[in-house]
C-alpha cells in the first residue's frame, strides 16, 4: 500500500475554484492507479473521477465532468485534482485512493490506499 495525504481543501464560493493535492509515499506510487472519492453528510461515498497509472486516461463521474480534471506527477507522488465552477452540491470531504492493480476503476472497494480526507465548502 501506499500512504496518502490530502491537502488543498477549503471554503469558497460558488463558482470558485480550488485544487488539491494528495501526496503518496513508497516508491510504488506509478503503479497504481489513483482516485478522488467525496462523501458529503448523510450520504454514501462516491466517486469523482481516476487516472491511470502514467496519467494517459481519465475518468469521471459525470457530476463535476467539465468541472474536474484530474492529474498526476509521478516525479513528485502526487496526484491533484483541479476544481472549477464549484457549486453547493460539491460540498464534501474528499478522499484520494490508489489501486495497485492499474483498474481505473469508479467502485470504492477497488482501491486499498486511502487518504484521511480534505473538507470542502461551497457557498453559495
Amino acid at each position: 500500500q501506499v500512504q496518502l495525504i490530502e491537502s488543498g481543501g477549503g471554503s469558497v464560493q460558488v463558482g470558485d475554484s480550488l485544487r488539491l493535492s494528495c501526496a503518496a509515499s513508497g516508491r510504488s506510487f506509478a503503479t497504481y492507479s489513483m482516485g478522488w472519492f467525496r462523501q458529503a453528510p448523510g450520504k454514501e461515498r462516491e466517486f469523482v473521477a481516476t487516472v491511470s497509472q502514467r496519467g494517459g486516461s481519465t475518468y469521471y463521474a459525470s457530476s463535476v465532468q467539465g468541472r474536474f480534471t484530474i492529474s498526476r506527477d509521478n516525479a513528485k507522488n502526487t496526484v491533484f485534482l483541479q476544481m472549477n465552477s464549484l457549486k453547493p452540491e460539491d460540498t464534501a470531504v474528499y478522499y484520494c485512493a490508489g489501486d495497485p492493480d492499474d483498474r481505473r476503476s469508479f467502485i470504492a472497494v477497488d482501491y486499498n490506499s486511502w487518504g484521511q480526507g480534505t473538507q470542502v465548502t461551497v457557498s453559495s
